[in-house]
């Protein structure tokens, strides 16, 4: 199997982050490895429905981003991923503090992977978990297609042979 560039993780967290719905939302991702990614949020007044609870659509966001890039890592380098399909559990609301993402893959497939993410607080309670199965798309929607649509340096190959 061949080995993740440290380099390359580090280049593509920092450019991620720097998305425009990352900072619209103030979510990051934090760490990427093969089959796992974890991503937070410190909850701000934008984060909250009209009743003073987090909105679904929050949940939503954070879940998708974190399934996502826990199969990133698995997928070839001129490769992307669509999302086909979100399937979220709000389990409890929230109205503040630390959000913990932690996304795993369960499957990568050659054309269809699915991925899980729960939602946690900074006291361990799970506020809300889901599934996500996406589109393997060569040639589309890759981290190279990225870069240049955010006029991002490039980045360092993705794997070490």
């Amino acid at each position: 199997m061949r080995r993740l560039n440290p380099e390359h993780i580090k280049a593509v967290i920092e450019l991620i982050n720097q998305g425009p719905y990352f900072r619209l939302l103030s979510m990051e991702v934090k760490e990427l490895d093969i089959g796992y990614a974890r991503v937070e949020v410190d909850m701000e007044d934008k984060h909250l429905n009209p009743f003073g609870g987090i909105h679904g659509g929050v949940y939503s966001s954070l879940i998708d981003t974190a399934a996502y890039w826990a199969v990133y890592c698995e997928v070839e380098e001129n490769a992307g991923l669509i999302s086909l399909d979100l399937k979220v559990d709000n389990l409890s609301p929230v109205k503040d503090g630390r959000l913990v993402v932690e996304g795993r893959r369960i499957k990568a497939g050659r054309s269809v992977c699915l991925a899980e993410a729960s939602v946690v607080d900074s006291h361990g309670r799970r506020l809300a978990h889901g599934t996500s199965k996406q589109m393997v798309t060569p040639g589309l929607q890759t981290i190279n297609q990225a870069v240049e649509a955010m006029g991002y340096k490039p980045l360092p190959p993705k794997f070490i042979d």
